[in-house]
């Protein structure tokens, strides 16, 4: 574990959707004990639905912006969590980081359907990161205390 608040860096394809949701709501509920960072294999614009669904929670996303994962080779993260399958594949390794996990979600840009379909697949993937994420944030914080890696 590094010194300071716990490194957790999110990884998705595109880093438009799922890992900025990961990242915006580790900010929230970790605290100043966590540090939370996305990026993307394949960035791209952060997608507008996805500020939406920060917007109505309440959440800021004025920080939110793509970045290329591969950017950020060489910073110290304790944790990298990636997001898809794809980006599972693609994401290099962080020498350093004391677990690398996995989360599985569909990418709720790639739901078929009119505009309501496509925010209700947005809230979904929001409501399943915040319950993994404050599971997570219970998890990690408790072995840092004690000191497990």
């Amino acid at each position: 574990m590094s010194e300071g608040p716990i490194r957790v860096l999110f990884v998705s394809t595109s880093n438009a959707s799922r890992s900025i949701l990961a990242e915006a709501i580790l900010r929230r509920a970790g605290g100043a004990q966590f540090e939370a960072v996305s990026a993307g294999t394949e960035p791209t614009d952060v997608h507008p639905l996805t500020r939406r669904v920060l917007e109505t929670a309440g959440f800021d996303h004025d920080w939110a912006s793509s970045t290329a994962v591969f950017d950020l080779i060489g910073e110290p993260f304790d944790y990298v969590i990636t997001l898809c399958d794809d980006a599972r594949l693609a994401c290099p390794v962080f020498p350093g980081a004391d677990q690398s996990l996995h989360w599985g979600y569909k990418d709720p840009a790639g739901v078929d359907g009119d505009e309501a379909a496509k925010l209700a697949a947005y809230d979904r993937v929001f409501r399943d990161l915040a319950e993994r994420v404050r599971q997570f944030v219970l998890i990690a914080g408790r072995n840092s205390a004690a000191g497990v890696a």
